[in-house]
């Protein structure tokens, strides 16, 4: 993609509420929108513009979908989902970032400090061999992509490993298999596309988190909107002439709607289609794979790590196992993040959030030694667990590519489609999400 065509996308989504002229009709033009998320949310901001009648109904207590700030910590606000724009630079969500006077603090990969466990360096280990690692990995994906059937992404370095591998050199593998690619796509190496699974665009400039709290951006979004909360779908019926959706205890009906769930939500079939949704998108639900990709926060009474960095990384043994962490120490806060992703956060979503933290310290010792101190409070997400997502975001699993994204995105007589999982372009992220919805909008505006 072109810089002036990101630009162009750019400009457009950011502004959703300057559009052309409102719509003249004899009637006022319907649409229910499915889930209170970032999609449904610039969907909506965008029809409204444009004097169309918009009724979000959401299943969950509360707007943003998978964007998720807590308050458990009253003067600590956490996200439990979305956490970062991710280059910042003609990211839509700068634009919406500013306009909320959401206050934004730099990360950087380029700032991190690499720990490693006792048992790797007994085997001579002294870091993580990236260099090596790198050059292998990039010949099986390069190999892969010339094979005329797709695998995994796992399977394409096991072709190209010559000789059993020594535990040393295992656990670096592991290591950069799940920083480099389980960690960024929330989907295991043996789930992800050896073929497509990068195939997606990036905007440029840093990654910023927000201190107060990812919410800023839906709650501005969602200003003067009509949200109907805590209304689970579990019905819909359409046709060429309108729309009828059945939550627990009301029906609505409109000309049009949006559809916004995730793709999780979508593979469970917890939605009833009627008529059942065309066979080429639900292949593509089938085919793209909902990955998983968990926080646990530990706050502490005091920050005994480095508090110029902002990345901890940990090589074990331990295939996945608290690899990756990241400080709060730069806003002022003693806590930190640590993730899991793919088969292991699907793994340790089962244990108690006591046995969570108890392995969590484990690593963290092995890190800082014995005598730092026990955290004071802890906040662990399960979002495959989540009824509303069941999952954290959507990745290219073997034998999918983004024409499956494409399918997921095209319209079904008067269904429209948006979410991360319909972006070709910027799946998997929250700048992706508002753009489709928007798109959404734009498509319906068209039609009417």
């Amino acid at each position: 993609m072109s810089l002036s065509r990101r630009t162009f996308l750019a400009g457009l989504a950011a502004y959703p509420l300057v559009m052309n002229t409102k719509l003249q009709a004899a009637s006022t033009p319907t649409v229910l929108i499915i889930g209170a998320g970032i999609a449904g949310l610039a969907a909506a901001r965008a029809l409204t513009a444009q004097g169309i009648k918009v009724t979000l109904i959401e299943g969950r207590e509360r707007i943003g979908g998978r964007i998720h700030t807590s308050h458990v910590w009253p003067n600590l606000p956490m996200d439990l989902g979305a956490s970062w724009i991710h280059g910042q630079k003609q990211n839509p969500i700068t634009a919406l970032a500013n306009a909320a006077q959401a206050k934004r603090v730099v990360t950087s990969y380029d700032s991190s400090e690499l720990y490693i466990d006792v048992r790797l360096k007994q085997l001579g280990v002294k870091g993580t061999n990236e260099a090596s690692i790198e050059k292998l990995v990039t010949q099986a994906l390069n190999k892969a992509a010339n094979l005329d059937e797709d695998i995994s992404v796992k399977a394409a370095v096991e072709r190209v490993l010559t000789q059993p591998l020594t535990p040393a050199y295992q656990a670096q593998l592991n290591f950069y298999l799940n920083s480099q690619y389980e960690q960024e796509y929330s989907g295991a190496t043996h789930e992800l596309s050896a073929q497509t699974f990068e195939d997606n665009e990036e905007f440029s400039g840093a990654d910023v988190l927000f201190p107060q709290g990812y919410e800023q951006i839906p709650n501005y979004l969602a200003q003067g909107l009509d949200i109907q909360l805590g209304k689970v779908v579990s019905k819909i019926a359409y046709s060429e002439t309108g729309v009828k959706v059945t939550t627990q205890d009301q029906v609505y009906q409109a000309d049009y709607a949006i559809i916004t769930v995730p793709l999780g939500v979508l593979k469970r079939k917890t939605i009833q289609f009627n008529p059942p949704l065309p066979a080429n998108k639900q292949a593509a639900i089938q085919r793209l794979g909902m990955g998983l990709l968990n926080k646990a926060y530990l706050r502490f009474n005091k920050v005994f790590w480095p508090k110029d960095i902002d990345w901890l990384e940990y090589l074990s043994p331990d295939a996945g196992r608290w690899v990756e962490w990241v400080s709060f120490a730069k806003i002022g806060a003693p806590v930190l993040l640590g993730f899991h992703a793919a088969d292991r956060a699907r793994e340790v979503e089962n244990w108690s959030d006591q046995a969570l933290v108890a392995d969590a310290m484990q690593a963290l010792k092995a890190m800082f030694g014995n005598a730092i101190p026990q955290p004071v409070g802890a906040q662990i997400t399960r979002w495959a667990q989540d009824p509303f997502a069941y999952g954290s975001y959507s990745f290219n699993a073997v034998g999918s590519t983004n024409q499956d994204r494409q399918a997921l995105a095209r319209k079904s007589g008067r269904l429209y489609w948006a979410g991360e999982a319909t972006h070709s372009e910027y799946a998997g992220t929250v700048h992706g999400a508002y753009l489709s919805g928007v798109r959404a909008a734009k498509v319906i505006v068209k039609q009417i």
